[in-house]
């Protein structure tokens, strides 16, 4: 049942730049050599040999031409390589007008000549270009001036595209809304009107009966589908309810799969409690985290935002791993800076580090959730959310600890400093709802609130830290 993990295709539109006042053949050389390490590195890129000779950009004419190329080839990214100086205005104009994620770097110049000629002159041209894209009020992300192998030029690479991927999945969101919110949780009520008109974040709504429905059809029509997922579980859980409930949980499953794959959506939002206990006899917990392992988020009590916030650490994350939906709950009963992280039992069988147990959840009297306590190690947390008009993204850092045993999906962890993010959660504008992983996206979700729109709202104070990774320093607590 847990797919295959392929990593996301990010294609990016390769577009080297030069001046004219400046070594022409250097530039050349430089955008080949950079076009052959990015092949070297299995980056996806749409190139511009075909506009002109030296496959360079430099000139109004071209850049036209370049424009239409890659908005035809629907490139995530743009990657402006600085080649010799390059042509600040015809670089800021072509990213204006293409509207994605922009890279902005150039291989580090020589010594000069002995004559003291410079073929070059990189960096000055970086800090020309920077100038006039902020002109143009095109935000970008700036890669250190560095060597082709240096270390940092992968790295920078790669998580330009996990970026890329994060803001290209934010921009086309559209949720599976099953039911309305349950009543008692006015914390997560969202401005549906404002998230289409802002984001362009569209809800699919559909009402309780028709997931219902879904399931007995899905019973009697799709026993293939069905018997698939029970063997599934079997195999991966402790079964503690019936057969006849095993069924329902396995049909819930496929319901919500193929009611998904009908509206078209890439996450799931459902009112998990009370009415459909009342139609199924089952909680949905163990359905939800079936298809969270096959990378669809599904969150709990309706929560949109959450469901946000998973779509946004599930892209940043690149798939290497699955995330997590969870609540902040109580504090560790020993350690001062630690904290209980859990939920009824919908969190992905892959991040559990026991056999999980399906069976009853902590409140509740109807089966279908799973107990397993997750595995430790260094963490992201964090949770879009908004009110008043006014949107952010709360993020930061946590490490997996010891505590008591706990009820459905659980994880102690532990922070720097608890008050601080208690008061950060109180005074909002969060809820005590959040979303984990076990990747340190921190510094990817925090580059990709500049493209959009939202402020990243850090709980611990690691801005400095953040910044420093992202122009190219060694952080250890970035790493």
């Amino acid at each position: 049942m847990i797919k295959e993990r392929i990593m996301p295709t990010i294609r990016l539109g390769y577009a080297p730049t030069r001046r004219s006042i400046f070594s022409a053949p250097d530039a050349i050389k430089y955008r080949n050599l950079t076009r052959d390490r990015l092949i070297e590195l299995g980056i996806e890129f749409v190139d511009i040999t075909d506009i002109n000779e030296e496959g360079l950009l430099y000139d109004d004419k071209d850049m036209v031409k370049i424009l239409e190329k890659f908005k035809a080839e629907k490139v995530d990214g743009l990657f402006l390589p600085h080649c010799n100086f390059g042509t600040e205005y015809v670089s800021a104009r072509l990213a204006k007008e293409l509207g994605v994620p922009v890279l902005l770097w150039g291989p580090l110049d020589e010594r000069p000549e002995p004559n003291g000629e410079r073929l070059r002159d990189t960096q000055c041209g970086l800090f020309a270009t920077g100038k006039v894209l902020r002109r143009f009020r095109v935000p970008f992300t700036y890669m250190t001036n560095c060597r082709l192998n240096d270390p940092v030029f992968e790295r920078g690479i790669r998580d330009f595209l996990a970026v890329c991927n994060t803001v290209k999945t934010f921009k086309s969101i559209r949720i599976l809304q099953i039911s309305t919110r349950p009543y008692d949780f006015m914390t997560t009520m969202c401005n549906e009107g404002e998230l289409l008109e802002r984001f362009n974040v569209q809800l699919a709504p559909i009402p309780m009966p028709e997931l219902i429905e879904t399931v007995k059809i899905c019973k009697a029509e799709e026993k293939e589908a069905v018997a698939e997922v029970i063997s599934y579980v079997k195999e991966s859980m402790i079964i503690k309810v019936t057969e006849e409930q095993l069924e329902t949980v396995a049909a819930l499953k496929v319901s919500m799969a193929k009611l998904r794959e009908q509206y078209k959506c890439n996450a799931v939002a459902i009112q998990c409690w009370n009415a459909l206990q009342g139609e199924l006899g089952i909680m949905p917990c163990a359905a939800n985290a079936l298809l969270n392992d096959e990378g669809v988020p599904v969150v709990c009590e309706t929560d949109i935002h959450g469901a946000i916030t998973a779509l946004l650490v599930e892209a940043a994350g690149m798939d290497k791993s699955r995330s997590f939906f969870a609540d902040w709950t109580i504090r560790h009963p020993d350690i001062p800076n630690g904290e209980l992280l859990q939920h009824c039992g919908p969190w992905p069988v892959s991040v559990a580090k026991e056999k999980p147990v399906l069976g009853y959840p902590l409140a509740f009297d109807h089966p279908g959730s799973l107990t397993a306590e997750a595995k430790g190690g260094n963490l992201t947390l964090c949770r879009f959310d908004g009110d008043n008009g006014e949107y952010s993204l709360l993020l930061g850092n946590a490490k997996g600890t010891s505590g008591p045993k706990g009820m459905g999906t659980y994880l102690w962890i532990e922070v720097d400093n608890i008050k601080r993010l208690e008061e950060k959660i109180v005074t909002g504008p969060y809820i005590h709802h959040c979303v984990g992983i076990h990747q340190n996206i921190v510094p990817i979700l925090y580059e990709a609130c500049k493209y959009i729109g939202i402020k990243a709202d850090f709980y611990d104070p690691i801005e400095e830290d953040v910044q420093a990774y992202l122009r190219g320093e060694d952080v250890p607590s970035m790493q």
